[in-house]
């Protein structure tokens, strides 16, 4: 049997005859659920103005009929994440693997053997994040047109050849050449996956999935510690440092990992079907029905594009102008700052605090234990309340006395107490998830989707630009400066918080005086004649 919910959604009054009848409950609302519960679009529409495109790749299972229990949808559910979201994690360690295992290189004096000082550093990451920043807009292009499931492995592939090759670094020029070349071909790789698991999860169900991808990028700072351990004990074998070796060696299992992923991934829910998935796909024309009606119960916007279809130059600036996301934009920029600074300089930090290579790598294990757990209960939290900015102000109220700690403390603390400090700073409530998932679902289209993802994580590959120079060699060991600038930053990113969350609250606000005073006519003849589009509509609702 199913549920009242869904049959309200998807069921039509078998009782009506006449045409006007037909009308009025065949086209029964697919949006009757409440937008307290945070759904995308208000009550009202019906049906027949939320039909996907003919060429949406999943067109041939929607069904505005259909019907299905709790039981059988918490079942796809567990396929998809079985299939879909576990893989997604495992590219997210290939990824974090080759992108982060510099913090680990450093701990074996890389910079002394290749005769760079911090600023260098500084630079080189700057370079990094840089080219990262440049690479999202045109890869997620790339991606939209040639599918996430061809361009993710292609991605993976080259940058890990890349990876391999900085075992051969020489100097300045060498380091500088490899960090822009990770950036640009890694820079696309995040906002692509996330645009490939939004084809998948309704939007309720995508930030505890986007807090398992990155659950599996702090557990790849937790593994590659270890890693670590054992990699960098190579140092004199062959008459190679240890940080030649790791990059080397990680390398290769991140190149493995891409080429498997290649033959792996599927383009779409209703496209499973191949030589290595198998000739029957993963799952049943049943379950297919499920997966493609309850998205596009969610969000009927995800229907307007399929999964080869580029965005033309049109299109891109459409989203690109889309100013009721920029709000979310500006807090991309600023609100990793503070963590993003002390977690860079981590190693540097403790081995100046004295503690060597072997123990360096050993304590960063705590604070990115402290991360994981908080990334997935504060993302949980965040949904099961139905206020996403309240948790992320959460993350900054946590912040500031640490970072005015920092500041403040006298030269001589004890290095045990001043550890404390920066386990508690790296393994702060992650909220990145929470934020990535809001771009996602307040874009209301496909298009602004795919833009939006980019430009999000744009804003905080620049606010990486940013916090790689908050900390200077002149400044160093205790950072006075840099902490009291990171004091700053925490006081600002206060008021961006609970101003954006005032904008978005006025927004629904706003339509839902306009909307709720339509009648039932009135509702059918704008949703027929309207040139609103995606979240511009008035039966749009924003998460916040």
């Amino acid at each position: 049997m199913a549920t009242e919910k869904e049959i309200a959604v998807a069921q039509p009054d078998a009782s009506a005859n006449s045409s006007s009848e037909k009308s009025s409950s065949e086209f029964e609302s697919v949006r009757n659920l409440k937008q307290a519960e945070g759904e995308a679009y208000a009550s009202g529409g019906d049906t027949r103005y939320y039909e996907p495109i003919a060429s949406y790749e999943g067109k041939h299972r929607w069904d505005p009929k259909a019907e299905w229990t709790d039981k059988e949808e918490k079942h796809v559910v567990r396929k998809l994440d079985l299939r879909i979201c576990s893989w997604a994690c495992l590219m997210f360690f290939a990824l974090q693997l080759d992108r982060g295992n510099i913090n680990q290189a450093l701990s074996d004096n890389m910079l002394n053997d290749l005769g760079l000082n911090t600023n260098q550093y500084n630079y080189g990451q700057s370079i990094f994040y840089l080219c990262f920043l440049c690479a999202e807009l045109p890869s997620q292009m790339i991606s939209k047109k040639l599918g996430p499931d061809n361009w993710i492995p292609i991605q993976m592939v080259c940058w890990s050849i890349v990876a391999i090759c900085q075992c051969r670094l020489s100097g300045e020029s060498s380091f500088y050449a490899c960090r822009a070349l990770l950036g640009l071909i890694e820079g696309g790789f995040i906002p692509d996956v996330i645009l490939y698991l939004s084809y998948f999860y309704k939007s309720k169900e995508l930030p505890i999935r986007l807090s398992f991808f990155w659950s599996s990028y702090i557990l790849t700072q937790i593994i590659s510690a270890f890693f670590a351990l054992g990699l960098l004990k190579l140092r004199g074998y062959q008459g190679w440092e240890g940080w030649r070796w790791l990059f080397a060696l990680e390398g290769i299992l991140t190149a493995v990992i891409g080429v498997a992923s290649w033959f792996y991934l599927p383009p779409s829910p209703t496209q499973t079907a191949s030589y290595f998935r198998g000739k029957n796909g993963w799952f049943t024309e049943r379950e297919e029905v499920v997966m493609v009606n309850r998205i596009l119960r969610d969000d009927p916007s995800k229907g307007d594009m399929h999964n080869r279809q580029g965005l033309s130059l049109k299109l891109l600036w459409k989203a690109v102008c889309d100013y009721d996301l920029w709000p979310i934009y500006l807090l991309g920029f600023t609100w990793t700052l503070p963590t993003h600074t002390i977690t860079a300089y981590l190693t540097l930090i403790l081995r100046s605090l004295g503690f060597n290579t072997f123990n360096t790598n050993l304590l960063t294990i705590p604070a990115s234990t402290l991360c994981l757990i908080q990334l997935i209960f504060w993302t949980w939290v965040s949904e099961r309340i139905n206020n996403r900015f309240f948790i992320v102000l959460v993350c900054q109220i946590w912040m500031l006395p640490l970072v005015i700690a920092l500041a403040v403390l006298p030269g001589d603390y004890s290095a045990w107490s001043r550890y404390a400090l920066l386990v508690m700073c790296v393994g702060f409530p992650y909220i990145h998830a929470i934020l990535v998932a809001i771009t996602s679902r307040n874009a209301g289209s496909v298009r602004t989707r795919t833009v939006g993802s980019a430009l999000y994580n744009m804003a905080v590959q620049a606010s990486s630009i940013i916090s790689s120079n908050i900390y200077r060699e002149e400044d160093k060991p205790l950072y006075r400066k840099g902490n009291r600038v990171l004091i700053g930053i925490v006081v600002w990113n206060f008021v961006l918080i609970i101003g954006t969350k005032a904008y978005y609250m006025w927004r629904n606000n706003s339509r839902d005086k306009i909307w709720n005073a339509m009648s039932d006519d009135e509702k059918r003849n704008y949703l027929a004649t309207t040139t609103d589009e995606g979240n511009k509509r008035l039966d749009f609702r924003f998460a916040h």
